[in-house]
């Protein structure tokens, strides 16, 4: 299920499109000014990453143990090194 992202040509912003399907043949229209005059642009997709980063059993710097003052690193910052 496709997000698209559209500029308006005659008032210049981004209105994204959800389209149910390939195939949907929906009317595209802007949301801020209802023209129909749109030029699809090409945006960055987004990803989701599930899960932890760390190893499991592992603390963020990697030790196997808990730090005695958390975070670990300087800065306040956990980091793994």
């Amino acid at each position: 299920m496709p997000i698209y992202e559209y500029r308006c040509e005659d008032c210049g912003k981004i209105t994204e499109i959800f389209f149910k399907s390939a195939n949907d043949n929906q009317t595209i229209t802007c949301s801020y000014c209802g023209s129909d005059r749109l030029t699809k642009i090409v945006s960055a997709p987004g990803a989701v990453i599930m899960g932890g980063s760390r190893t499991k059993g592992r603390t963020c710097c990697g030790r196997t143990e808990p730090c005695d003052t958390p975070p670990c690193s300087e800065g306040g910052v956990c980091q793994r090194d």
